[in-house]
């Protein structure tokens, strides 16, 4: 995947150190050539000194062809308007923000935009930007539950969907089938190309994982 991270902190060193051992295509942008400059020799990506709100740096960045964004500099206001730029302006179909005001979730929220706060970093940012089976639709409170999508390996066809739940860590809520949702009932039967909506405790995303894995 060809991710672009804005901000060069310690969170965005983190994430670029884990995208690039993840075997990702990686940019970071920051105003500051410095900190830019500091990324150590592990990194192998590209380096875009500039504002990452500016459309100039974006497009410096690779945006037109990035698969995920993330936003993570020291600014609320910033991380919103690069989200909405990466999203709204260059179609992006993944952004992710860090956000320090708890106020401020609710305006990144109505915008569609998934958070992150300071105790949920590195994971949840890097959860976010990639995992090729995994869509986040919604995060609620501060990421203690998500609502994931995703599609069903070839071992689940035929299996009845009640073995996807655990009581109080993993719900499905709903089936998509052949371009159709559905409520899924006791004893549901999966069939291949299904995808599943689930609600997953923050605790529980390895272990919905490992079900899903192909």
């Amino acid at each position: 995947m060809r991710l672009i991270i804005v901000g060069c902190g310690r969170l965005g060193r983190l994430l670029a150190r884990k995208a690039i051992g993840a075997g990702h295509a990686v940019t970071v942008v920051d105003r500051n050539a410095e900190a830019v400059g500091s990324l150590g020799a592990w990194y192998t990506g590209q380096r875009v000194v500039g504002n990452g709100f500016q459309r100039e740096a974006l497009l410096d960045a690779g945006v037109q062809q990035a698969d995920s964004l993330a936003a993570v500099t020291g600014s609320d206001n910033a991380n919103i308007l690069i989200c909405l730029a990466g999203r709204e302006m260059f179609r992006v179909p993944r952004v992710v923000a860090r956000i320090h005001d708890p106020a401020a979730k609710e305006i990144y929220r109505r915008g569609g935009i998934p958070t992150v706060n300071p105790t949920s970093w590195g994971t949840r940012v890097s959860d976010l930007m990639w995992h090729g089976d995994w869509h986040t639709q919604a995060v609620l409170g501060d990421g203690d539950v998500e609502l994931v999508e995703a599609e069903i390996p070839h071992r689940l066809v035929g299996r009845p969907v009640d073995q996807l739940n655990a009581p109080g860590e993993i719900v499905i809520a709903g089936v998509t089938r052949a371009g159709s949702a559905m409520v899924p009932f006791p004893g549901m039967a999966l069939a291949q190309g299904d995808r599943v909506h689930c609600a997953v405790r923050a605790a529980s995303r390895g272990r919905l994982r490992q079900q899903l894995a192909p």
